[in-house]
């Protein structure tokens, strides 16, 4: 396939052979973003660990210091007392029958969904609708929480959940393209930090195996982890 002068420079100014420092890294990916919307900055990150074993699975929140920079639309699945507050927090979406009957016809217009303890239950029959998308609440990552409020606040300002996969790699968007340099570096770092100390004690040899940033249609950049503050 031939590639325009373009593209071909900005190819040009990654090389894949070489580990960019985390400050590097967060000024070039904004030099090779092409895209004429505000694209995502994301970091793929391969885990030394073995998702399969329940003790090696590394999931968890981090409150990013600059947000991501879009609006997160948040679904408050409550009960009728605790609808006038999920409102009040922010949350663009808020009630429960109604709202798990057009899950199940199919509709995940929504980035995250904060639910009540007492209608866990109730989401059983949308599982399967929820689970693939990574949808479906969870009390580790802080969506399953009877502080509503509070939950929808946070993710409103920057809070984020993420989970390795089956492959053992953590892909999340940390931003976008339009953030000054200091501020993607300052959100990558705290996703990495948080990371590290989450590694689980069943695994061994090297934790971070590779880390990655690109924003929506870059060449990624890989990223010497030795360069990251605190790992």
């Amino acid at each position: 396939m031939k590639i325009g002068k373009k593209r071909k420079a900005i190819l040009d100014l990654v090389d894949s052979e070489k580990a960019y420092t985390i400050n590097e890294a967060s000024e070039l990916v904004k030099k090779v973003t092409t895209t004429s919307f505000d694209a995502s900055v994301d970091l793929d990150i391969r885990l030394g660990v073995d998702p399969k074993q329940a003790n090696q699975m590394v999931r968890g929140v981090v409150a990013l210091p600059h947000g991501l920079g879009k609006e997160v639309k948040v679904l408050a699945l409550v009960t009728p007392d605790k609808e006038d507050e999920a409102k009040e927090a922010g949350a663009d979406y808020v009630g429960l029958n109604e709202y798990l009957e057009k899950i199940a016809g199919g509709w995940t217009d929504i980035d995250i969904i904060i639910a009540m303890p007492a209608v866990m239950a109730k989401l059983g029959k949308v599982g399967k609708v929820l689970g693939p998308r990574n949808l479906m609440p969870n009390p580790k990552s802080g969506t399953v929480t009877p502080d509503v409020a509070k939950a929808i606040k946070e993710v409103k300002a920057g809070k984020i959940d993420f989970k390795v996969d089956k492959a053992g790699i953590i892909h999340t968007s940390i931003g976008k393209a339009s953030f000054a340099p200091d501020k993607i570096m300052d959100n990558a770092v705290e996703l990495l930090q948080t990371l590290n100390k989450l590694k689980p004690s069943a695994a061994k040899g090297t934790y971070f195996k590779s880390v990655f940033m690109s924003s929506t249609m870059s060449p990624s950049v890989n990223i010497d982890v030795k360069s990251v503050p605190g790992l």
